[in-house]
């Protein structure tokens, strides 16, 4: 499996292990024909009846008693059995690590924070200063296991949920390989005292140790560290090469790259001292543009291309820290060793850190002259400077090619929603569905990520939202021709709302299809000459291609999450329901013509308006208000990219 674990540069803590929860069950194997009945009746609305026969056909054989469908499903029992998770390494493989693409806006998500105002670089510095001291509080909560367990709320309320993935947070870094990346993953990271972060200032790397003689940095010492950063980097005779760049192309090409780069000695102590490093935080220019949401989501999610702060980054690694001088704030994350969920606790607690800190005056305070911080260096030949052009032109693309706009929905939010007493995911998972439909005409596979941490090691399923209830309302509301009364029209959206609601119970029950038929597909790769037909069939295909990407990840403070489309056709829709209004965050790209992000917010906009005038029917017309299964799920736990 690519997970390698570093020896540690020291003794280490103990570390948390799937073996220290034993409250937490192991992920179920759904039964078989369970889950190919359920994929059937997802993907059949979504294709020619033709090409659904010939499917289920494909199905049925796959599935015949004492067919090839029963002897993988028993293999996988038998996974089940001797692995904390029969899925994980699958999974891992599958969302990440054999993907091929660039990280950013492809698969690197950004928590983008509210505008800050500095009025000048001190200010910059001091606000990076109190991150870096939160993130080392939070740091040393982890090493000591002082982060509370998470608990289930809704639907199975109180079951704890897995934490591993916390342990991540600051211990992972993602290897590029020529087909696959290895997911490396620190042992030192439970080290007592952490040993130094990476910051990037003007597409240079510098090495800010922040324990220095078995002494933690106070936030004055890192103020004063950090000015020096800034001083040395602003030396233009001393600048080196934008490395970080090369982090930004494909992960084959930088495979290839840090191969050339891993020759000398001097670029494989640089990378050394990146790839262990604790974090990197990324001192950003001004961007340039307009400080609204989206543009400042942009300078997250790309940086704004070469020009800009597009190489002032450093893509593997899993938490960067933006700190821009126009107060564009926030954090870029390798996405492959945690969910959206660990991220945003882990974000709330820094920003509540920082709150606390902000009434102090930060000064240099140092009553002893500290070390400078060191600058990477760098040896480059003339085939990294041929990679380095490729990357920044590969990158400037991906800047151009993205359509993306941060879109707050303020007519209401989850208040009014569970009001009508039903799960305001549920209900704005059906908006998104009539939105598609609107614009399109059809429906297409959709991506909501549901958490499993309910089980150990767990990480996401798919909640496939796509519905045919869903299918049947969003019909019944664009056909212009006077057939369902209104009245009817609310009996469909109460039914859609409870088959989503249904879904969701299964996915975070660990019963939906999408990880059963991984583990079943890559099973058959292991144990068949070539694929089973069920895999190659144009359904099974078409059922991942997910045209609509989705998640939901609500905060309680005042930021929000953004991510890509995960295919050239489709869309990314990230959305953050707050009591009184619901942001959304579209992306899709201008090279495909067919989409267009703000005609989908748009068409949010109109779905949702469309679903509160229904709700709102006087009660006689109305009939009982709008019941679903009650508090199935409590999203914030339950949903996350």
């Amino acid at each position: 499996m690519p997970i390698l674990e570093k020896a540690p540069h020291k003794m280490a803590a103990k570390t948390l292990s799937s073996e220290e929860e034993p409250g937490l069950p192991k992920l179920p194997v759904p039964p078989l024909q369970q889950t190919l009945a359920t994929y059937l009746r997802c993907m059949q609305h979504l294709v020619p009846k033709e090409q659904f026969r010939r499917s289920q056909a494909i199905v049925q054989q796959f599935g015949a008693p004492g067919g090839l469908g029963e002897t993988l499903q028993q293999k996988l029992l038998e996974r089940q059995e001797k692995t904390a998770n029969w899925v994980s390494e699958y999974w891992l493989n599958d969302m990440y690590l054999n993907n091929r693409l660039a990280l950013p806006v492809n698969s690197s998500p950004a928590v983008v924070f509210s505008r800050q105002h500095f009025q000048d670089t001190n200010d910059q510095l001091r606000f990076a200063a109190n991150l870096i001291s939160g993130v080392l509080n939070y740091k040393a909560l982890l090493d000591s296991h002082s982060i509370p367990t998470d608990c289930a709320k809704g639907q199975l309320s109180g079951q704890q949920l897995c934490m591993k993935q916390y342990y991540g947070l600051f211990s992972s870094y993602r290897l590029p390989g020529h087909g696959q990346d290895t997911l490396v993953s620190q042992k030192s990271s439970v080290m007592p005292e952490p040993e130094h972060i990476i910051v990037a200032c003007c597409n240079q790397f510098f090495v800010l140790d922040v324990v220095i003689n078995f002494r933690r940095l106070s936030e004055g010492d890192l103020f004063t560290q950090l000015r020096k950063i800034v001083k040395m980097a602003s030396n233009e005779d001393e600048r080196l090469p934008p490395i970080g760049l090369l982090t930004s192309d494909g992960r084959s090409q930088w495979a290839e790259a840090r191969t050339v780069l891993v020759k000398d000695s001097t670029n494989r102590d640089s990378l050394d001292m990146i790839e262990r490093c604790i974090c990197v935080v990324c001192l950003d220019a001004s961007g340039g543009l307009e400080l609204n949401d989206t543009n400042r989501a942009l300078q997250l999610l790309h940086g704004g291309g070469y020009s800009k702060n597009g190489a002032n980054r450093w893509y593997d690694k899993s938490l960067q820290f933006v700190v821009g001088q126009d107060g564009t704030c926030g954090v870029v994350c390798e996405h492959s060793p945690f969910d959206g969920i660990v991220l945003v606790q882990c974000v709330e607690h820094l920003l509540k850190h920082m709150m606390r800190n902000s009434k102090k005056l930060v000064r240099a305070d140092s009553v002893t002259e500290l070390p400078a911080p060191r600058r990477l260096r760098w040896k480059c030949s003339p085939v990294i400077q041929g990679f380095l052009a490729s990357s920044a032109e590969k990158l400037q693309r991906i800047v151009k090619n993205l359509d993306f706009i941060v879109y707050k929905f303020d007519n209401y939010g989850k208040t009014f929603i569970k009001k009508q007493k039903c799960s305001p995911d549920a209900f704005i998972q059906v908006a998104l569905q009539l939105a598609f439909y609107r614009l399109h005409l059809r429906l297409t596979p959709t991506y909501e990520s549901a958490s499993i941490r309910r089980f150990q090691e767990g990480r996401v399923d798919n909640i496939r939202s796509a519905t045919p209830e869903a299918l049947s309302f969003v019909k019944a509301i664009t056909d212009h021709k006077p057939a369902l009364t209104d009245s009817e029209k609310l009996l469909l959206l109460k039914d859609a709302i409870r088959a989503q609601t249904e879904y969701t119970v299964m996915a975070i029950t660990g019963m939906a299809i999408d990880n059963h038929l991984l583990g079943l597909r890559e099973l058959a790769r292991e144990m068949c000459k070539e694929l089973p037909e069920i895999f190659t069939d144009e359904t099974y295909l078409m059922s991942n291609q997910f045209v609509l990407s989705t998640s939901q990840v609500p905060t309680a403070m005042e930021m929000f999450c953004c991510y890509g489309p995960v295919v050239p056709e489709g869309y990314g829709a990230c959305y953050n329901p707050q009591p009184e209004s619901i942001l959304f965050c579209i992306s899709s790209f201008h090279s495909c013509k067919e989409t267009s992000s703000p005609k989908f917010a748009k068409a949010v906009e109109e779905s949702l308006t469309d679903m509160r005038d229904l709700c709102s029917l006087p009660q006689s017309a109305a009939g009982k208000p709008l019941v679903t299964k009650e508090k199935a799920t409590r999203p914030s736990q339950c949903h996350q990219p």
